[in-house]
């Protein structure tokens, strides 16, 4: 069992975590962005530090500065929550390398199950169901005729896409080129 334990995240996420910490008798650091520094999770944690200005690139995207404070406060493991790092193999695979425990997937998983099309080849190899579609990349005369063997309505998702980014749901075949058009552009322009 950890004694301290980092959250790097924020908001609703770093309150259910520190709590659950605090019923397990754990103790709690947060790290917070300048602009997070009157939130509700940085009083709720034993330790609180900031760790950058308000853009999540200069804070809480920030794998240095995060490590910096679980260094500073002797933390035997940090918690991502969800969305920031906690899809990053970059920071699971840091941690492992700097003899602090990522509480998550290895560094490995996390990166095959960041692309969508090895995730889902991967899974139904292994005979696990999922919903119908493809992983291959298609034109849209192909999306067009699985979406139509489907059966509307369908979501559309760009396999380099995260966060929501590069998903769109189409209710019908007239909607079909624009969401296609807006997944692949909006999945290349975030990553």
């Amino acid at each position: 069992m950890f004694s301290k334990i980092l959250i790097a995240n924020r908001g609703e996420i770093a309150i259910r975590l520190i709590r659950a910490c605090q019923e397990m008798g754990i103790k709690t650091v947060a790290v917070f962005s300048e602009a997070d520094r009157a939130s509700l999770h940085v009083g709720y944690a034993d330790e609180a530090y900031c760790i950058g200005p308000a853009p999540s690139r200069e804070s809480y995207l920030n794998i240095d500065k995060i490590l910096e404070v679980a260094f500073k406060t002797k933390a035997d493991a940090i918690h991502p929550g969800y969305g920031f790092l906690s899809e990053n193999g970059a920071f699971a695979e840091r941690c492992a390398k700097e003899n602090i425990k990522f509480i998550g997937p290895p560094a490995d998983v996390i990166e095959k199950m960041g692309n969508k099309t090895f995730a889902r080849k991967f899974i139904t190899e292994n005979g696990i169901p999922v919903i119908p579609g493809t992983t291959d990349d298609t034109n849209d005369d192909e999306a067009l005729s699985i979406a139509q063997k489907i059966g509307f309505p369908v979501m559309v998702k760009a396999a380099a896409g995260g966060g929501g980014k590069g998903m769109r749901i189409v209710r019908n075949k007239d909607e079909l080129p624009s969401a296609l058009r807006a997944a692949r552009s909006e999945a290349m322009s975030a990553f």
